[in-house]
């Protein structure tokens, strides 16, 4: 299969050098030419993924329409709010019998959607059998080393899921399917919210104790949300549930709790962002999802002090103070 890439950060391209390795024809495209004739010189992507030579089947494309008129598979792996704005860039290009396999996590802003709503609303000739989304614990960093990583594939079709299953699983990265994507996509855009608050409280200086907390309650609200869209809770205990939240909220490599420390030390979040040279998904989500669960009247706390604190300058311990100092509630609620 000729597999076409969109997004050349660290994830676009670990995934198209993976794939490459696997001896498919992959093609990389980078929304800014400058870009394109670096990466194309220099055969690695020096400023995202240093160190990592690209394999001999792996391209760098530039004319967006012909690349996805060469491909069997789509791969959209740029910032979730842009996916919007690039995939109108062959909106009118026919997508019968490719499938698109988007790794984006986030809820678009304005809209409310998650990202596979998103493709579906732009390209009128794909059908909801062709998309996937390929989510769960997976730090770019650590995929590139080949470092032991799990995934889920998930679509409303099994059958795309299994394809997608086959193209990316190595021995060193394991894919399982599912067919819930309203759960996948959800439960990981979501976390990475939940990882912002987790670094505040690492960036305040709470322990063990409050990182608990935020997890296990920021998953009763994914799990809320979740439902109210109409995604399965139960896949809220696998790979982008309970997997991605986890390490996101954890791991030294989350760029979303790294932003979440910095506001916990008392940064601003333009200075934190102005000198971050990759996207913190759950930034702009956290507004997202804020305003969308207040449509829905989805009970998120967490998010709504997360919103509260990126965007109306909220201080973190009081936001915490008025989080910890809510109504009693029980444990189901």
């Amino acid at each position: 299969m000729n597999i076409a890439v969109l997004g050349a950060g660290s994830w676009g391209t670990t995934l198209a050098v993976l794939l490459a390795s696997k001896g498919y024809p992959v093609r990389l495209w980078a929304h800014r030419p400058e870009f394109s004739a670096k990466l194309r010189a220099e055969r690695e992507n020096q400023r995202y993924l240093k160190g990592v030579a690209f394999p001999d089947s792996l391209d760098v494309a530039d004319l967006l329409p012909e690349l996805i008129s060469w491909s069997e598979v789509i791969v959209t792996a740029v910032p979730s709010q842009a996916l919007r704005e690039t995939v109108t860039g062959f909106c009118t290009t026919s997508l019968d019998g490719k499938i698109l396999v988007n790794v984006a996590k986030g809820i678009e802003v304005g809209t409310g959607k998650r990202m596979s709503e998103v493709l579906l609303e732009v390209l009128p000739s794909l059908k909801p059998a062709q998309v996937a989304a390929l989510y769960g614990p997976s730090h770019a960093e650590e995929v590139a080393k080949e470092q032991p990583t799990t995934v889920v594939a998930s679509s409303p079709s099994l059958r795309t899921a299994e394809i997608v299953q086959e193209l990316f699983r190595t021995n060193m990265f394991r894919v399982y399917v599912n067919n819930d994507i309203i759960g996948v996509e959800t439960a990981g855009s979501v976390k990475n919210i939940i990882a912002i608050a987790a670094g505040i409280s690492d960036g305040i200086g709470y322990g063990d104790n409050a990182k608990a907390a935020i997890i296990t309650r920021g998953l009763a609200e994914i799990s809320r949300l979740c439902i109210r869209l109409g995604g399965d809770p139960v896949t809220l205990s696998g790979l982008s549930g309970i997997g991605d939240l986890v390490v996101t909220c954890l791991s030294r490599h989350s760029r979303n709790r790294y932003v979440g420390e910095e506001i916990g030390r008392g940064r601003t979040l333009d200075d934190i962002i102005s000198q971050m040279n990759m996207v913190a998904e759950g930034v702009l989500s956290s507004k997202a999802v804020y305003d969308l669960s207040s449509r829905l009247g989805v009970e998120m706390p967490i998010t709504q002090a997360v919103y509260e604190m990126l965007f109306e300058r909220k201080p973190a311990r009081q936001a915490i103070f008025e989080l910890m100092t809510r109504d009693p509630k029980s444990e189901r609620d």
